[in-house]
């Protein structure tokens, strides 16, 4: 049994127990939070509960490295292997486009996941961390998916993260994004409100070419049925930039670049509000078309085209304003200008 103290008041449950039970493989703490092992004051709950000071988090027998100091020990999984691997966390700098003693804003590349678990060993804050010894806290304020780039924020102070994580729950941070789509995006079409519904592919993780399925037990949004209790409103502004014509010649069909502003911050929900119209993101592997995604890989686009690309929020100290731009990465800057 742990309990929340003031310092870890207002944490995600996910980020409370990794900081808790160092040297527990992180697939296991995300398995035993799905699996309803985990409680929090005798109820279940979610990755993405927010625990408060004085909770009561009940756990499953877990071992974990000698060093995680006052956290149970009686049985499960091992701990020195795990502790080891940790220690093997790369160190990795990344570029700032803002830094001061209160936060950090990263211009995240493509293909890295802003943290460990589910099937990922480490993420940016454990390169981020590993990189600054001396970094008494260091903490994600939002997050992004492991193919998206551009602007993501890592808290220096505790006071920083709160009042951060604050302004994104109430939506006053202004978050837009860069997102190729195929086809023309029609102009008049500015506003997405349709709500989204999480879900998990069926089958039996880690069984894949033994009976299951690949993917079995990932991750899936899709929209949501107006009466699925299920359904999470979300809101995404949409706005063309530019128009690519057709490339007839190398098999490629309109397309459009568009500024995308989300006003709620739903799981995969650009991703999945563009896919619904009819224009999914070039090189999505999830929800797009997957037979031009490899014709575009074959003219230098391996990637997804989404990136964060400008973030508005007020600064957690001085209450000014303040806004960041992570221009295009080149990979995606050259596949605009290619003929």
């Amino acid at each position: 049994m742990l309990q929340v103290d003031e310092e870890s008041s207002g944490q995600r449950l996910d980020n409370f127990l990794l900081r808790q039970l160092k040297g527990v493989p992180k697939t296991h703490v995300y398995r035993i939070i799905r699996s309803g092992e985990v409680r929090v004051n005798k109820g279940r709950a979610r990755a993405d509960t927010r625990v408060q000071a004085g909770d009561l988090v009940r756990l499953p027998p877990v071992r974990v490295a000698a060093r995680a100091a006052g956290v149970g020990t009686d049985g499960g999984v091992g701990g020195a292997a795990e502790a080891q691997a940790a220690a093997q966390v790369p160190a990795r700098q990344f570029p700032i486009l803002f830094e001061d003693e209160y936060l950090i804003a990263l211009d995240k590349p493509a293909g890295v996941a802003v943290h460990g678990g589910s099937g990922v060993s480490f993420g940016v804050i454990e390169q981020l961390r590993r990189a600054r010894p001396e970094a008494r806290f260091l903490e994600l304020v939002h997050r992004l998916d492991r193919e998206t780039s551009g602007i993501l924020l890592v808290a220096k102070k505790r006071s920083a993260l709160t009042r951060l994580q604050d302004q994104f729950r109430s939506r006053a941070t202004g978050k837009t994004y860069l997102a190729l789509v195929t086809g023309v995006w029609p102009a008049n079409q500015k506003v997405i409100d349709l709500p989204l519904h999480k879900y998990l592919l069926p089958g039996t993780p880690g069984q894949a070419g033994q009976g299951g399925n690949a993917g079995a037990g990932e991750r899936r949004v899709r929209i949501a049925r107006a009466d699925d209790p299920q359904g999470q409103r979300a809101i995404t502004l949409v706005q063309v930039r530019r128009v690519l014509p057709a490339r007839p010649q190398q098999g490629l069909p309109a397309m459009t670049l568009l500024e995308v502003t989300i006003k709620t911050g739903r799981t995969h929900q650009i991703r999945v509000h563009l896919a619904s119209q009819g224009h999914p993101i070039a090189g999505d592997d999830k929800y797009g078309d997957f037979e031009l995604n490899k014709r575009l890989a074959r003219r230098g686009l391996k990637r997804m085209f989404l990136h964060a690309w400008r973030l508005d929020f007020t600064h957690p100290a001085t209450d000014a304003p303040v806004r960041l731009h992570a221009e295009l990465p080149p990979e995606l800057a050259d596949f605009l200008q290619r003929d």
